[in-house]
């Protein structure tokens, strides 16, 4: 049974191609590379290929056809946003438009005497939000469990005129505890993502796209107790190189993290609504049976 194991698929030397391609050929070259590097994704990634189908035929209900097709453009939609990220933080970002939906709450958050929280989720792009934002007086630390992005962050900052995004990776030495802690501590921004967490680590529970899923419970601890507002928050690419922002408050009960989970979810299920083929978790997430995983399991 697949099971994300801290980590997703990408290489510094795969991003060095595309940066290559983006720079010498125009970003369409890339995208029309990405369309037999999606095809290789989707053939030789059994246990990704069959997480995402599984999403498709399982949680909104399409037909194998239709559910093989939507795999198939997962990856390519997926690949863009990681072209799109490098080409602006190469710096084309005046290659692309954005949009801002709810923006005036981030920047309230930044402006606040207090530690403000966002949550976001594997869903869009929302690391390519920094390049649109502006100035805040206070610094976005995300929080991420993924560790090959200490060597691709690494690269990429390079190549950047100015990072304006701080990173924190989970670890297992719990460092990142108290960098989160630090953070708080000095009033700055952190952006958790609600919906990936480590094996071994605690979780929470709440139906989500109408099965049981697990999730990362630190984030809806830590925000549900302190006394300032959280925002979900998402980066959605649309049509034309067009990226759309949307922040929204949680509204729960003070202390209850349960309810902020469950606030989470509606929020997350809203925005996969609107961009059905935008949800990037390459794993078993609703922990099916390995009987019942590999039943259903595609043949590409």
């Amino acid at each position: 049974m697949a099971e994300w194991e801290g980590k997703s698929r990408g290489t510094v030397s795969g991003y060095k191609i595309f940066i290559f391609l983006i720079k010498h050929a125009g970003i369409p070259v890339a995208y029309f590379l990405l369309i037999f590097v999606s095809l290789y994704y989707f053939v030789s990634s059994p246990h990704q290929t069959t997480a995402i189908y599984q999403y498709f035929r399982h949680r909104r209900k399409q037909g194998f056809l239709r559910s093989i097709i939507n795999t198939y453009r997962n990856y390519f939609v997926f690949g863009q946003t990681i072209i799109d990220k490098i080409a602006i933080t190469a710096g084309l970002e005046h290659k692309y438009t954005y949009e801002f939906d709810g923006i005036d709450h981030i920047r309230q958050l930044a402006k606040d005497n207090s530690a403000g929280i966002l949550i976001s989720a594997h869903v869009g792009n929302f690391e390519v939000s920094q390049y649109f934002m502006g100035e805040f007086d206070k610094q976005i630390h995300l929080v991420t469990t993924d560790e090959e992005r200490r060597a691709i962050k690494s690269y990429l900052a390079n190549i950047m005129a100015k990072p304006k995004t701080g990173f924190i990776v989970v670890g297992d030495d719990l460092s990142h505890v108290f960098e989160i802690n630090r953070v708080i501590d000095e009033k700055g921004m952190i952006c958790f993502t609600g919906d990936r967490f480590v094996e071994g680590s605690k979780t929470m529970t709440a139906s989500f796209l109408g099965k049981e899923a697990h999730f990362p419970a630190g984030p809806f601890l830590i925000s549900s107790r302190l006394s300032t507002p959280v925002l979900f928050v998402y980066v959605m690419r649309e049509r034309g190189r067009h990226y759309h922002l949307y922040a929204r408050t949680a509204t729960f009960t003070h202390r209850d993290a349960q309810s902020l989970l469950q606030a989470y979810v509606q929020s997350i299920e809203h925005i996969l609504s609107k961009y059905p083929l935008q949800w990037f978790n390459y794993y078993n997430f609703w922990k099916l049976s390995p009987v019942e995983y590999g039943e259903r399991e595609p043949k590409a």
